[in-house]
């Protein structure tokens, strides 16, 4: 732990977060700027920042507990780093198990030693850092196919991005689907909560349930989820 609390990793992961939040600065300047061409006001925008600061609530609660689960193996700021950036914590963490299997240890077994740590810690951040660089590359790629598409039909643009995320989303909650009936019943109380928020939103015309709804569905999940496992 002396070795994974180190200064100079501290700073690594202060710069990391300094990094996040002046993009979230530069973004939100944005958004503002271009929002007269999409036709959106202020409160429009705003509604929209919010409604993201919401559900951002629920995924957030889900890092903070892989983060808890991380400090005993990798130490305050590596896991500040990992949890900063883009990538997978379950992606990485296999690739650090996998690195210190290599030298003959396991992550938190009484060989896991400061050079296991080391090399693991290393493998781990390669793995995030291959999600940056493959953000870089295909980021412009994307731009100009999206482009070209909006050239030839503008309601293909409008359709793709939502069927994407639509399909990787389904793709997500389908292979949750079979691991158990704690994921069914987690799934189908979830799905439930967000259609039933999402109708009231509708009928009573409360646009701030419309924003909440995200975070209300993962929170009554989560509830469902541990009661569902300790029946």
């Amino acid at each position: 732990m002396n070795i994974a609390n180190v200064p100079f990793l501290w700073l690594c992961a202060l710069a990391v977060f300094v990094v996040i939040f002046i993009q979230s600065i530069i973004y939100i300047r944005a958004a503002r700027k271009a929002a007269p061409a999409a036709d959106m006001t202020n409160r429009e925008l705003n509604q929209s920042l919010r409604a993201g600061a919401v559900a951002s609530i629920g995924p957030s609660l889900a890092v903070v507990l892989v983060a808890l689960a991380l400090l005993t193996l990798f130490g305050t700021p590596a896991v500040l780093l990992r949890i900063g950036l883009i990538g997978s914590a379950a992606t990485e963490t296999a690739s650090a198990t996998m690195a210190a299997q290599t030298m003959g240890s396991a992550l938190g077994d009484e060989n896991y030693t400061a050079q296991v740590f080391a090399i693991a810690f290393i493998a781990m951040s390669i793995s995030g850092g291959m999600w940056l660089i493959a953000t870089l590359l295909m980021t412009p790629l994307l731009k100009r196919g999206s482009k070209k598409l909006s050239q030839v039909n503008p309601t293909v643009m409008t359709i793709i991005p939502g069927a994407a995320l639509l399909g990787a989303f389904s793709m997500l909650t389908v292979t949750e689907l079979p691991k158990s009936s704690v994921h069914l019943v987690t799934i189908l109380a979830s799905a439930t909560t967000m259609t039933t928020l999402l109708w009231l939103a509708k009928v009573l015309n409360a646009a701030w349930l419309k924003e909440w709804a995200f975070g209300i569905a993962i929170f009554i999940g989560l509830v469902v989820a541990y009661l569902a496992h300790t029946v």
